[in-house]
């Protein structure tokens, strides 16, 4: 079997694979034989029926399956003797015109690049590292209280402020026109969290329950309500309720609802670094292997 190999576009190749006609037909002979024992027809018993009548019923899906095997082999063999190293499956279409006794196909298909590898023994690559600090582990604490806390009612004569939970209504206009979404009754945030536009956060604080206030809000250009993206609002807010924020006491039963096993603060803060350490190593090994490959 004769094989030649042609370099086309950039990582494009191409092999020119001949295969005799006598390993076809040989190959051709053997299946139909094979099948000639099985094969069921009507008017013969099974494994009678003559060779003629097989090869007239089969002999064209086993030739076309025996041709597809034959030149997959080939190419395989082929590639492999040229050392390609080959990306996906090959287009193989037959040529015209082949020598007497043989059947050629051509195989066109993709390698994958050469990759050369400069000299690293220089190289250096900074690996990071990092330590889990109380001051995470205490972080991480405040953050839980402040996914459990609780809120009990301010005096009326009391002023909103940071962390407090407050019930507003509130209806916004742009020239004298009302808009869609900026009128709500009943209508509770955090104060100083960022749960609004820092303009209606700042007109709420200081505000008491009862007492209203007429402020302008400038949306945004960026602002994800494209109809006032841009546009500045006059709005007017009613305070209704405030509530001050309660963090659970860092204790032995904010370790029991948190499931911590041992029930205690000393453990709390053992699975918390454990956790925290687990998080910043995937983090790190991130980050060095993108440091490598940089």
């Amino acid at each position: 079997m004769a094989v030649t190999v042609e370099t086309l576009e950039k990582l494009e190749r191409k092999i020119t694979l001949s295969v005799p006609v006598t390993l076809i037909q040989s190959e051709v002979d053997t299946r139909l034989k094979r099948l000639a024992r099985t094969v069921k027809m009507d008017g013969f018993r099974p494994g009678k029926v003559p060779m003629n009548v097989v090869a007239q019923r089969y002999g064209y899906s086993v030739q076309y399956e025996v041709l597809n095997d034959k030149v997959g082999e080939a190419f395989a063999v082929a590639a492999n003797e040229a050392n390609l190293r080959v990306a996906g499956q090959p287009r193989i279409t037959e040529k015209e015109g082949a020598p007497e006794g043989q059947v050629t196909f051509d195989a066109i298909f993709e390698v994958f690049p050469e990759v050369k590898i400069a000299d690293l023994s220089d190289a250096e690559v900074e690996k990071l590292s990092a330590e889990v600090t109380d001051a995470a582990i205490d972080k991480t604490i405040d953050i839980l209280r402040k996914q459990r806390r609780s809120f009990a009612q301010r005096a009326l004569d009391a002023a909103a402020q940071d962390g407090d939970r407050v019930t507003v209504d509130f209806e916004g206009k742009i020239d004298g026109e009302p808009f869609d979404g900026g009128k709500a009754e009943d209508f509770q945030f955090l104060v100083g969290e960022g749960q609004m536009l820092k303009e209606f956060e700042d007109a709420v604080r200081g505000m008491k329950s009862g007492e209203s206030k007429t402020f302008p809000l400038a949306f945004p250009a960026e602002y994800h309500g494209k109809d006032v993206a841009g546009k500045t609002a006059d709005f007017l807010v009613t305070v209704k309720k405030i509530e001050a924020a309660h963090l659970p006491e860092v204790n032995d039963a904010l370790a029991k609802s948190l499931g911590i096993a041992d029930g205690s603060v000393d453990g709390l803060r053992a699975d918390i670094k454990k956790n925290l350490e687990r998080e910043v190593k995937f983090r790190l090994l991130a980050r060095n292997k993108q440091a490598v490959m940089d």
